[in-house]
């Protein structure tokens, strides 16, 4: 009897290799993040390592005693970003009047003189709590659309996506007109006899921390909500009939399973909120830097790129880290 012949078994692991067709269909996309994405990022690289000539130009050469030109890449900005000549000459012991002051009072002065490391601690600082608040918030507004009926479903997300319907600055510029001390807020208050005085919100950190808020709340809910939507109502019922109450069964169930949005929703909060300067500019008024207000400042009054560079690079660093770290987590 001959044998019949059978396919070889399917392996799990083939790939189909893309064809020119497909390289052509995504040769727009291709093409433009070469020319907005890398280039830009390898020309704030390559900035970073030059110095600032009198009339604000960048230069990567010094002449030499032959009168050549050398090629001379610089640290310095680098350096200056982190205050290293400050960290150098850091004295052993503390001054007499910042003994004075006490354990804390004398952290809080010698970090004060660091400037540099202020502005990026206090972005970062700023861009966390931005995200625990919308974190806090979103969370809860995001399962309760993924959980409801699918006619009023569709229309929670277009009331959550309205915002995105008019420019930013100009939701920026109505929360000035509501904070400000002549505004909505503390006209309704003084009539209802709530305050004897106008409120002083504007150009205050909690200004800066709810125009953050608000502008960014919405890539907290979209994330969480796919994850809730896509959530399997047995494994919820089943920690209920194993005898799990409510309070379990969120913590060790529900949670585990919408880990992923809440992490992209993280994300899509934590990075854009520690270089955004127009927001923190505006609303507050430039009393306390943040770190995209320097940056941008540097590209524009100050005129010295280099500095803005190096400044840019390292906020592009941080940003990696965090992806990386967010993608050895999901691993793990």
């Amino acid at each position: 009897m001959a044998a019949v012949p059978t396919a070889p078994p399917f392996s799990g692991n083939y790939t189909r290799r893309p064809g020119w067709g497909a390289w052509l269909f995504m040769s727009p996309l291709l093409l433009w993040l070469l020319l907005f994405v890398i280039v830009p990022t390898v020309m704030i690289v390559v900035y970073s390592f030059g110095t600032k000539t009198p009339l604000g130009e960048i230069q990567f050469t010094r002449p030499t005693a032959e009168g050549e030109s050398q090629l001379a890449l610089t640290w310095d900005n680098y350096l200056k970003a982190f205050d290293w000549d400050k960290l150098q000459n850091l004295p052993t012991t503390l001054p007499k009047n910042i003994q004075e002051a006490g354990f804390f009072g004398g952290v809080a002065k010698t970090f004060n003189s660091f400037l540099w490391l202020k502005i990026f601690l206090v972005s970062i600082w700023y861009a966390l709590l931005t995200t625990i608040i919308c974190m806090v918030v979103g969370y809860p507004v995001a399962f309760f659309i993924g959980r409801a009926p699918l006619s009023v479903r569709n229309l929670l997300l277009t009331l959550v996506m309205i915002p995105f319907w008019t420019s930013f600055l100009i939701r920026t510029y109505a929360w000035i007109s509501l904070l400000s001390r002549d505004g909505l807020l503390n006209g309704l208050l003084l009539s209802a006899k709530v305050i004897p005085e106008p409120l002083v919100l504007m150009y205050t950190p909690f200004a800066v921390v709810l125009g953050l808020v608000y502008n960014f709340l919405p890539f907290m809910i979209l994330p969480i909500y796919t994850s809730v939507e896509r959530l399997d109502n047995a494994m919820v019922e089943a920690a209920y009939d194993l005898g799990a109450g409510p309070v379990r069964a969120f913590s060790q169930v529900i949670i585990p399973l919408t880990r992923p949005g809440i992490v992209a929703g993280a994300l899509l909060v934590f990075v854009p909120s520690i270089a955004m300067f127009a927001i923190t500019t505006l609303m507050g008024g430039g009393k306390v830097p943040t770190i995209g207000e320097v940056i941008q400042k540097q590209f524009t009054t100050a005129r010295n790129p280099p500095f803005g560079s190096a400044l840019g690079t390292i906020l592009l660093l941080i940003f990696i880290i965090s992806l990386w770290l967010t993608r050895r987590h999901r691993e793990e």
